[in-house]
């Protein structure tokens, strides 16, 4: 007989699982827009071989990432990198990554006693939801503060779309004709209206709020429905508008020759059919998109805080010990010996 209890966490599970893949099919698009970069910035070396101080200002700016919070489902059940990624945040998870476990677990300890904000000596869930929360802020606010000196090239402490534009796209602007794999036109325009939406005030000048909204739209309210138009221009292949449970599978799945269909892939035609297509027309409008990418009713937080304190709690005691997840530090934060070793740059917290 399944309790109550037992019955939302398994929910509060799967809904968990679906958040996972949307972050990750996330970072397939940052990576591909990186790719989209990289190319843009070779291009401009052949170019621009005598402007020197260009080629470095371009080489180091990036397009904004497509930030679609649908993502590609991980092709096993447990997802340690997302718990990793929630618990400390993206870009600290991938240095700890490279740690040994020793040094892993040391550092782990001292984040522990700053979870624990009370000194009870215990973590609760409520301290474990604070924490991922403020992992999630540091993350945004660090990806600010990292790219802003770039784009402040006058240092008045705004970014204009103009500022902003040179630098990403000036090979192009100063180039359109010249050979490229990547549709610069219609990326420059996809900018311009995701930036034009986070300028609250319309001046075409971006404080680091509205550059922060700019940069993560999905992190702030106001930008939610461009989030969402987005989502549907990469999904939409056919153009009418919707989203149809074609071109649902096929942004996750590519089937492959000799290869049998994973079993996550019917279950998200379930999912479409049972949840997603409220109306039940066989495809998803606008509030149907944003209800799925961007649930008013799931809090990525608490799911993963209780996940966490579901995988570690061994005495079932609704609260965490230093040894319990110390236990299973590979949950938290895991492990890769590699040739970085001891050699990482130490933040001054560890």
């Amino acid at each position: 007989m399944v309790t109550k209890a037992e019955e939302l966490l398994r929910c509060s599970e799967r809904e968990r699982a679906r958040d996972g893949r949307r972050r990750r099919r996330r970072e397939e698009r940052e990576n591909r827009r990186e790719e989209e970069l990289r190319s843009g910035a070779d291009r401009m070396l052949r170019v621009l071989l005598g402007c020197f101080a260009l080629c470095v200002i371009c080489g180091r700016s990036k397009p904004t990432e497509k930030k679609s919070r649908v993502i590609r489902p991980p092709q096993h059940d447990g997802d340690t990198n997302y718990d990793h990624e929630a618990f400390l945040g993206p870009d600290e998870a991938k240095t700890f990554e490279q740690l040994a476990p020793e040094e892993s677990r040391r550092r782990l300890g001292i984040i522990v006693d700053k979870i624990d904000s009370n000194r009870d000596g215990f973590v609760s869930e409520d301290e474990l939801k604070l924490w991922i929360r403020r992992s999630q802020q540091r993350h945004v606010d660090d990806s600010v503060d990292r790219q802003w000196n770039d784009f402040d090239l006058n240092n008045d402490g705004l970014i204009s779309w103009e500022e902003y534009r040179n630098v990403t796209y000036g090979s192009f602007l100063d180039d359109p004709h010249a050979d490229s794999d990547y549709n610069y036109t219609q990326m420059m325009v996809r900018d311009e209206r995701r930036f034009r939406v986070a300028d609250t005030n319309e001046d075409l000048m971006a404080d680091k709020r509205e550059f922060s909204a700019f940069l993560h739209p999905e992190h702030h309210e106001y930008m939610k429905y461009l989030v969402v138009q987005e989502t549907m221009e990469d999904i939409d292949k056919n153009g009418d508008g919707f989203i149809d449970l074609k071109e649902y599978i096929g942004d996750m799945y590519t089937a492959e020759e000799g290869k049998e269909e994973p079993e996550w892939v019917e279950t998200e035609r379930q999912q479409f059919s049972e949840f997603r297509d409220k109306n039940n027309d066989g495809k998803m409008d606008r509030e149907e998109t944003l209800d799925w990418i961007l649930p008013s009713d799931y809090d990525h937080a608490e799911a993963e805080s209780k996940h966490l304190l579901h995988e570690s709690d061994v005495n079932k005691d609704g609260k965490l010990t230093k040894k319990e997840i110390l236990d299973k530090y590979e949950v938290f934060v895991g492990s890769q010996v590699t040739d970085f070793g001891e050699a990482l740059l130490r933040h001054d917290e560890f």
